[in-house]
């Protein structure tokens, strides 16, 4: 017999308050139960990400590529699930603690969000993820993946379940929604009271979908539209490599460049041999009058060029005054996620820093450093572009509220 969506939240829940309880070691035991199984199911998991592969239907070659699962791709959920381990517990982490005048003692400390629900398309490796960084926070999950990717999940998500029930451990605090249709996912997004937070993983639709019916706080990414700036005092051969790396590394995720800046005084110099490395290397031009008049390869871009997130080797080009119109371009086009400038002026890179809005700021680095890997967090539950509760790589920490202790002697409020 099928269970309810109901039921499942609310063993996660029940789970919860003594996930919370559990020692770093003992939640270190369990992600180690987990990763050996994994290793040892290695097979079975690759078998049902084939079915999934074979049904998959559509002509999406960057779709595919996030639904796919490999023996090297294995090995670093693998590797996730260990960093993790390694990753101190912010459990209990004293965040203040300060002595009133009465002589009460008040410590501010971090503490589980609760149950997390995370709905999520695609990447088959959310599973893991999510799940491990779950659990060493102290937060029970619930999670719903995309039918696409159905078998593989599945098979992720019962090789952890047996392996905590299998080694006498907690194993309802991860729970798993199997039923993919679009009414369970309705279900699970109204358990307010049984899931404290929701994070959709995904695209813009996923997004809107969840924002729109969930009944508790949602924890969401907008999409990645990255820009690099190249200001007049950049050092060149930075820049260049800079750029390439951001726009041709991986273009399909979140923090590859979407659109280049160039400052006006590099646009007869810098601009064209950019661009014709770009091009020569696959990708598309859209750029300004400026930028076509030196180069007559590139296409005209429009406003709605400017704000698309192409996930592709597609790339807008605009010729600016300087770091200020740079950064009203950004603040006006972006997501708020990833921006970088390569300059070697400080005052540049300083207006650079405090204008514009997003996640992550880069002063001469690729905007593909976004990760929880790359920032030495662990692997992470997504990028967040929002302003409260969590700004950027959501990991650990990010998964933590916090409350208060109060320690006393006998003190009265008169």
């Amino acid at each position: 017999m099928s269970v309810s969506v109901k039921e499942i939240c609310e063993k996660a829940r029940d789970a919860s308050y003594k996930l919370a309880a559990i020692s770093a070691e003992e939640k270190n035991r369990m992600l180690e139960a987990i990763a050996c199984a994994i290793e040892k199911n290695k097979e079975a998991i690759l078998e049902a990400n084939r079915k999934d592969i074979e049904a998959y239907t559509k002509k999406d070659t960057t779709f595919l590529d996030r639904l796919t699962l490999n023996p090297k791709r294995i090995d670093a959920i693998i590797s996730g699930v260990k960093e993790i381990i390694a990753l101190d517990d912010p459990v209990g982490e004293i965040v203040e603690d300060r002595t009133l005048k009465n002589g009460l003692r008040i410590k501010r400390v971090r503490a589980p969000l609760g149950v997390i629900g995370i709905i999520y398309e695609a990447r088959p490796n959310v599973t893991i993820d999510a799940l491990a960084l779950c659990l060493k926070s102290g937060n029970s999950v619930v999670l719903r993946g995309g039918s696409d990717a159905i078998n593989s999940n599945r098979a992720l998500y019962l090789t952890a379940y047996n392996a905590l029930k299998d080694a006498g451990f907690l194993c309802d605090c991860i729970g798993f929604i199997d039923d993919i249709s679009r009414e369970k996912s309705r279900e699970m997004l109204e358990m307010e009271g049984l899931i404290d937070v929701m994070i959709p993983r995904g695209g813009e639709g996923l997004k809107k979908f969840v924002l729109e019916h969930a009944k508790m706080p949602v924890i969401a990414s907008a999409g990645g539209n990255c820009h690099v700036y190249v200001d007049k005092d950049a050092k060149l051969d930075i820049a260049e490599r800079i750029v390439l790396n951001a726009k041709l590394q991986r273009p399909s995720v979140c923090n590859a460049a979407e659109t280049l800046l160039v400052h006006k005084d590099l646009a007869d110099t810098f601009l064209p041999d950019i661009l014709k490395k770009l091009s020569d290397s696959g990708v598309e031009l859209l750029g300004c009058n400026e930028t076509m008049k030196r180069c007559p390869f590139v296409k005209e871009a429009t406003d709605l060029d400017f704000a698309t997130e192409f996930e592709c080797l597609k790339l807008t080009v605009k010729v600016v005054d300087g770091v200020g119109e740079a950064c009203d371009h950004i603040n006006k086009f972006g997501t708020k996620h990833s921006e970088a400038i390569v300059t070697e002026n400080k005052e540049a890179a300083t207006y650079f820093e405090k204008n514009v809005d997003a996640a992550c700021v880069y002063v001469n680095a690729s905007t593909r450093f976004t990760d929880g890997f790359e920032f030495g967090l662990g692997a992470e539950m997504g990028i967040s572009t929002q302003k409260l509760h969590a700004r950027g790589p959501i990991a650990l920490k990010e998964l933590t509220s916090v409350k208060y202790i109060v320690e006393g002697n006998g003190q009265i409020r008169e």
